[in-house]
C-alpha cells in the first residue's frame, strides 16, 4: 500500500505547511490552511510527466524573435470582444469566474453558438451537469450549432485522449473545481487537483494550440475559489458580475496577457440569453426622475467607454445624535471627504443630517471624476433645489475645494452631447480641449463655491 502524506495548504497563496496554522506564514491570511492527503511522491510524479511532454526548451536571443500577430478567434459578441482586446487568442487560458446562476454558463453556450457559426470545432466538457441538461439549456438559448460536441467528465486524464484524439478549436471547462487526476488521492477540488488540473489544460492550450476556456467557483468574499496561484497560471481573468436583482450584468478583465484590463462589457439577463447594450449610458439614465432634488448627472470612465451615470444623494434631519452616512455604488470614505469639504469650504451644516448617496442602477464607480457630481447632488437635496436634467457634472475636489482636472474629458462631453445635454460643468483645467466643442455649453470652474453656484445657486 502506498504511503499517504498529510500537508496543510493556504487556500491563497499555496504554502505548504506539515501542521495546521491558524495563519498563514507566507500570505498572513487566516483560516486558509486546509488538509490535503494524498500518495506520497504522486505530485512530483505529475509534473515529470508533464515535464516530460513538453518540448525541450532552448534559449533564444530577443532580436531572433519574430514578430507574429497572436491569431483571434472572434465569439461575435462585440462587448465580450471588447473585454478580451478583439477576441480570444488560439493558444490562450482563460479563467471565468462569477456568483452561481450569474449566467455564466449562459455566456458560454452563446459563445459556442457564435464560433460555432464559424466552422470552428468545438468541445464543452461538464462536470457538473449532464449532456442532457446542456441540451435542455441550449434548446432555450436557441443554441443550434452542429460543430458542438458535448461531454460530461471528471477525469481529467479522460479529458486529454479526448482533446488529443478530437484536436478541438476551443476547449471549454465548466468547472475546474469538478476535475480529478486519478493518480493523485486529493479529493476535487482541492488544492492539489485544481493546480495540477490547470498545469494540464495549460499544456494541453500552449503545445496543441488550444484555446481553452476554464469556469471557477467563487467564494463568498467574491474570488475565485481554490489557490491563489490559478489565476497567476492562466492568461486572462474575467469576472462575471451584477446584482441577482437587477438585469444587467457585467464581465470585467483583472488580467490579461494580450490587451487591456480596463475595458468591461455589459450585457441585459433576458429570456433568450444575454443581450448586449450597445448604449450603457441611455440604459442606465431611462427612467430617471427629473426636476428632482437631490439627483445629478456624471460621466465614469472604464477602460476607454465612457458612460453616465446618475448620482443621487438624500439628505434629512437625523433623529439621533450621531447622523447617519451611507454609500452605494461608491466609496464611503470619499463620500464623508466631500461632505467635510462641503461643510468647510461652502458652509453647509451637515452635522444634524443623515445622508445617502446611491449610483442608480446597481453601478459602482470609483473614479475621482464622479466627486464633484456627489457634491451637487448633496447640496441639492440639502437646499431641496433640482440640477437642470440636461446638464452634465464632472471633476476631481481636493481637500482645499479647488477642482482638479479629469482624464479625456473630450470623451465624457462628446458622450453627453450625444444624449442631448446641453450643459457640462467641468474643471477650469480641462476647459482649453473643450472649448471649441459646439452645440453644448461648457462651464468651467476652478472651486467648489463656483460649482454650486452654477448647478444649485445659493444654499440660502
Amino acid at each position: 500500500m502506498a504511503k499517504l502524506k498529510v500537508l496543510y495548504k493556504c487556500t491563497e497563496c499555496g504554502y505548504e505547511a506539515t501542521k495546521w496554522l491558524g495563519k498563514c506564514i507566507n500570505c498572513s491570511s487566516f483560516n486558509t490552511m486546509i488538509e490535503e492527503v494524498f500518495e506520497a511522491g504522486n505530485s512530483t510524479k505529475e509534473r515529470k510527466v508533464l515535464k516530460d511532454k513538453m518540448s525541450k526548451s532552448v534559449p533564444t536571443a530577443l532580436k531572433d524573435v519574430q514578430d507574429v500577430h497572436e491569431k483571434r478567434i472572434a465569439t461575435n459578441l462585440e462587448e465580450l470582444d471588447r473585454v478580451l482586446s478583439g477576441g480570444i487568442v488560439n493558444d490562450s487560458l482563460i479563467l471565468v469566474g462569477g456568483d452561481p446562476g450569474i449566467g455564466k454558463s449562459t455566456l458560454i453556450l452563446q459563445i459556442c453558438q457564435n464560433i460555432g457559426e464559424q466552422n470552428k470545432k468545438i468541445l464543452y466538457v461538464s462536470g457538473e451537469e449532464s449532456i442532457t441538461q446542456i441540451k435542455l439549456r441550449a434548446s432555450r438559448l436557441g443554441i443550434t450549432t452542429e460543430n458542438l460536441l458535448l461531454l460530461s467528465e471528471t477525469s481529467m486524464d479522460t479529458i486529454e485522449e479526448v482533446v488529443e484524439e478530437l484536436k478541438p478549436d476551443l476547449l471549454i471547462i465548466d468547472s475546474i473545481q469538478t476535475i480529478s487526476i486519478d493518480s493523485i488521492s486529493s479529493t476535487q477540488g482541492s488544492v492539489t487537483q485544481v493546480k495540477e488540473c490547470t498545469a494540464r489544460l495549460m499544456y494541453i492550450s500552449k503545445v496543441m494550440n488550444v484555446a481553452t476556456i476554464i469556469v471557477g467557483h467563487v467564494t463568498k468574499e467574491g474570488a475565485i475559489a481554490g489557490p491563489r496561484v490559478l489565476e497567476h497560471m492562466v492568461d486572462t481573468v474575467l469576472y462575471f458580475e451584477g446584482e441577482h436583482k437587477l438585469s444587467y450584468r457585467i464581465i470585467r478583465a483583472v488580467k490579461n496577457r494580450f490587451g487591456s484590463t480596463n475595458e468591461i462589457g455589459i450585457f441585459k439577463m433576458e429570456n433568450v440569453g444575454l443581450v448586449e447594450i450597445t448604449n450603457p449610458s441611455e440604459y442606465m439614465l431611462s427612467g430617471r426622475p427629473l426636476d428632482v432634488a437631490g439627483s445629478a448627472i456624471t460621466c465614469s470612465l472604464e477602460g476607454s467607454r465612457p458612460i453616465l451615470a446618475e448620482v443621487q444623494a438624500l439628505v434629512s434631519q437625523t433623529n439621533f445624535g450621531t447622523p447617519r452616512r451611507t454609500a452605494t455604488g461608491t466609496d464611503y470614505n470619499r463620500m464623508v471627504m466631500l461632505m467635510a469639504v462641503l461643510e468647510k469650504r461652502a458652509g453647509f451644516k451637515l452635522g444634524n443630517y443623515d445622508s445617502y448617496v446611491n449610483i442608480a442602477g446597481g453601478m459602482k464607480i470609483g473614479e475621482p471624476a464622479l466627486d464633484a457630481s456627489i457634491m451637487v447632488a448633496i447640496a441639492s437635496s440639502y437646499t431641496n433645489i433640482a440640477v437642470d436634467a440636461l446638464t452634465l457634472i464632472f471633476g476631481e475636489v481636493g481637500l482645499t475645494g479647488e477642482i482638479r482636472a479629469v482624464s479625456m474629458a473630450q470623451k465624457r462631453v462628446y458622450e453627453a452631447q450625444k444624449l442631448g445635454f446641453k450643459k457640462c460643468i467641468v474643471p477650469k483645467a480641462n476647459f482649453e480641449e473643450l472649448k471649441n466643442i459646439e452645440n453644448i455649453v461648457i462651464s468651467p470652474v476652478s472651486n467648489v463655491s463656483q460649482l454650486l453656484k452654477l448647478s444649485v445657486g445659493s444654499k440660502d
